[in-house]
């Protein structure tokens, strides 16, 4: 129990600090939120290469791999993985096959929200 309460803490204190340097560049800078959205994938993908975010997602669990630096590490290390296993067209084929179900979640659960709900344009 002690156990499992310590890893909710490491995932909510390590997942929550990304989120909170996010929405402080959304609030003292004058970048529009997609490009912070876009650095924080290519941050992820940075970091993966040079070998650093991986120990994160071991220490922190969901708590590195559910924010976006967590999508440009999970498209690192599919690529890395396809070229192993099939060389040089698994820099195309990896990142889109080890995201493919979070990419899939995102446009099904879009698509239901759009349903359920009605959607407008901001005015």
């Amino acid at each position: 129990m002690i156990s499992l309460l310590f890893n909710l803490l490491k995932a909510f204190v390590i997942g929550g600090s990304i989120c909170a340097v996010g929405e402080a560049l959304v609030l003292k800078t004058k970048l529009t939120p997609a490009r912070i959205l876009v650095g924080y994938i290519l941050l992820g993908v940075l970091l993966s290469a040079v070998g650093l975010y991986g120990p994160l997602v071991e220490f922190a669990g969901a708590g590195a791999t559910i924010p976006l630096t967590g999508f440009g590490h999970a498209l690192t290390t599919g690529v890395k993985r396809a070229v192993q296993e099939i060389g040089l067209l698994g820099a195309f084929t990896g990142g889109l096959t080890s995201t493919a179900a979070g990419i899939a979640a995102a446009v099904f659960f879009g698509a239901l929200t759009a349903l359920l709900f009605k959607p407008h344009p901001k005015e």
